[in-house]
């Protein structure tokens, strides 16, 4: 590695040339700015961040900010690669990475460091995990991927459920790509020695070349991908990579642009129109980062296209203003704070969604701490000139960054680890769970003890199911790709077809180990908020669709029973109503011989459940429920009783609401892991009620 770096040092030496300077120079610079310094552009990413601030407070959709932000990075990063070879100055890849990183880690670390003193002082145990995960994916930039593997949504109306940490995607890009990019010069290097010999080509006309075809491969990806997945695209680095390419072709090309006077000013103003108004124009939410993110960095680029216009009417004037390239100089501290300023303020008042005063506030907060982490954090140590001297001595730097936020993520992930190992330790019979409200244990008090699952290990409260369909069970549809099935008996005495959504899922906590026992083979197929019933105009067409081809396979199959969740409770009244077309749905099951098995379903609210008791402690109002703002008065299943012949109906909600209430925690043990789902433990602990009932449902023996 380090001959090859010193080859393309040696080539960039070699090919030192004059060339225009970027745009217009600056007749006269501020004091302690370089004589290259371009005050449109911090201008222009003071009014980038400003977009990004103003639309996560207040609107909760996308920008182009940030995508504006990714141009400049790298048209900047670009300039300075271009400015180096023009002067003959080796590169030194390795000391240019160290220096990179000195700069950035700083605020990053004391924005993270603040981030998890607002964690452990707002947020409930159960986000713990979540945003210590995110700490050292933040600190080693791969946020992005982190993100993206978890789909998170991240234009959500209600930030106040969001992680502190998620806006560290693009950073984390931004750092993947300050790896990336230096590569891509010292490889055009070594392309252009060996074209030398052989053609007049320049090495400018080599960049070129590389970085338009990475522009044009991972625009191509981006459409597609964000066409076929969206959730995961938005954070995926390949589909944002031709961004910075058009910043790199921008500055490039930049030299041999001049336009004049007037199509600057038009070329300035008409970017600044486009720039504003993309986020408010277009619905953009769902369909970046493909072609339509062309609009914002297009915008961009035609503004620094414009530069220094020399006309008093130019959009420069407006982007030369000193508090405007003020902010530009706090604009990396201001996107580092606002949001988990925003995230956690939202978390301490319960709010969903900021007003006026409130988003004024965080604005407000966000742009205090943006200056003093700028004045005493980042400038302090940029102007340190102790590191510079030695490439060991800014290891010695970046290192101690990384470990002063690694050693207390560490520490914290220890103690919640430990924790976890405690809860679950625990005898048995201090967290009974369901059983608690069985009849023989009625009136019997839940002895003290730590409610479990621990917070930690909320993540992991999915029903587990085994795996994916294999040999005769694989569906031939693709729509039931999902298609899953626990380990297959020896011995096969019932098949069963589980059909329906997350709340048909839970219940594999009982029926799955039920089965194993009993031999039965279980197959599942789900899809998330899809209910399973007969084709509605309710549903959307993605889930009919799903449904019919479930129905399909259940006919090509047929097992000896499908298990389905028969009732819909809601979070409002009505607060419990039959599933639609339920009954039509499964009556060509059960007329070609197959029996079917209707749960009641259980209730939702408007609160996460486990949250409320670590914020408030088990006994509070807010998390036990009124029962009768929880579920129907007269279940929707004694509606069913009697119209097909072949369906059993099952009501567990006795053992999920008891005494006029439904609480978060019954015997020790967490009922929901959510505002929605009951947790595997819990369902666990019903494990021989749910047994009962069943059989004697159905009449299996």
């Amino acid at each position: 590695m380090e001959a090859l770096v010193a080859r393309c040092e040696r080539s960039f030496v070699s090919i030192a040339r004059t060339t225009p300077a970027p745009g217009r120079a600056n007749e006269a610079t501020p004091k302690g700015r370089k004589a290259t310094f371009r005050p449109e552009v911090q201008g222009l990413r003071a009014l980038a961040v400003l977009m990004v601030v103003t639309y996560h407070v207040w609107l909760g959709r996308v920008s182009g900010g940030v995508d504006i932000f990714l141009l400049i990075s790298a048209f900047l990063l670009t300039l300075s690669f271009v400015r180096k070879v023009e002067a003959g100055k080796p590169l030194n890849l390795i000391r240019h990475w160290l220096h990179l990183f000195k700069r950035l880690l700083p605020a990053a670390v004391v924005v993270l460091l603040g981030i998890l003193a607002g964690t452990w002082l707002i947020l409930p145990q159960s986000r713990w995990p979540g945003v210590l995960d995110q700490a050292w994916a933040s600190l080693l930039y791969r946020q992005n991927w982190l993100l993206a593997d978890t789909a998170v949504d991240y234009y959500a109306q209600d930030h106040s459920g969001a992680s502190p940490l998620q806006h560290f995607w693009s950073l984390s890009i931004q750092g993947q790509v300050f790896i990336l990019w230096p590569l891509v010069f010292a490889g055009s290097a070594l392309v252009w020695r060996w074209l030398r010999r052989r053609t007049n080509a320049s090495y400018r006309l080599v960049l070129v070349a590389a970085f338009s075809a990475i522009f044009l491969a991972s625009l191509a990806y981006s459409v597609e991908q964000t066409a076929t997945n969206q959730a995961y695209a938005y954070f995926d680095t390949r589909t944002r990579l031709w961004e910075f390419a058009l910043g790199s072709l921008l500055a490039l090309v930049l030299p041999y642009a001049k336009p004049g006077k007037a199509l600057r000013v038009v070329l300035g103003w008409t970017g600044l129109a486009a720039m504003v108004s993309c986020g408010l124009v277009l619905t953009v939410d769902r369909s970046f980062p493909g072609f339509i993110a062309l609009w914002p960095t297009l915008a961009a680029a035609a503004i620094i296209v414009a530069g220094q216009s020399g006309s008093r009417f130019g959009v420069d004037r407006l982007l030369s203003w000193k508090p405007l390239v003020a902010l530009g100089d706090n604009s990396y501290a201001l996107y580092l704070w606002h949001w988990p300023v925003l995230v956690l303020a939202l978390a301490a008042t319960g709010i969903e969604k900021p007003g006026l005063g409130q988003g004024l506030a965080v604005v407000a907060a966000s742009i205090v701490l943006a200056v003093l982490t700028t004045r005493f954090v980042e400038k302090p140590l940029r102007e340190w000139h102790w590191p510079q001297k030695r490439s060991w001595r800014t290891a010695v730097v970046v290192a101690a960054c990384c470990g002063m936020l690694a050693g207390p993520v560490a520490v914290w992930q220890t103690t919640l680890t430990a924790e976890e190992a405690a809860a679950a330790a625990q005898p048995r019979e201090l967290t009974p769970g369901a059983a608690s409200l069985a009849p023989e244990n009625a009136g019997k008090p839940t002895p003290e003890a730590r409610i479990i699952p621990a917070p930690a290990a909320m993540k992991d409260e999915w029903a587990d199911i085994d795996g994916l369909c294999t040999d005769a069970n694989v569906p031939s549809d693709p729509l039931l790709s999902g298609c899953l099935q626990n380990t297959q008996p020896e011995t096969v005495t019932k098949k069963i077809v589980v059909l329906g959504d997350s709340h048909a899922q839970q219940y594999m906590a009982a029926l799955g180990p039920i089965a194993k026992e009993r031999g039965w083979e279980v197959v599942t197929l789900l899809k998330g908020n899809c209910r399973f019933g007969a084709e509605s105009p309710e549903r959307d067409e993605e889930c009919n669709a799903f449904n019919r081809a479930s129905a399909a396979y259940v006919m090509e199959h047929r097992p000896d029973a499908v298990f389905t969740v028969a009732s819909l409770t809601h979070a409002e009244a009505p607060f419990e109503t039959e599933v639609p077309g339920y009954l039509d749905g499964i009556r060509p099951f059960t007329q070609a011989g197959m029996d079917v098995v209707g749960v009641r379903d259980n209730p939702r609210f408007h609160i996460n459940m486990p949250e409320c008791v670590q914020k408030h402690g088990p006994d509070a109002p807010e998390c036990n429920a009124p029962l009768n703002e929880s579920l129907a008065e007269s279940s929707p299943l004694d509606r069913y009783r009697g119209q097909v012949d072949g369906l059993h109906l099952m009501d567990l909600s006795d053992f999920i609401c008891a005494g006029g209430t439904c609480p978060a925690v019954v015997g020790n043990v967490y009922v929901y892991k959510d505002d929605n789902h009951l947790t595997k433990t819990y369902v666990q602990s019903m494990i021989p009620m749910f047994e009962e009932r069943l059989l004697a449902a159905t009449g299996w023996t």
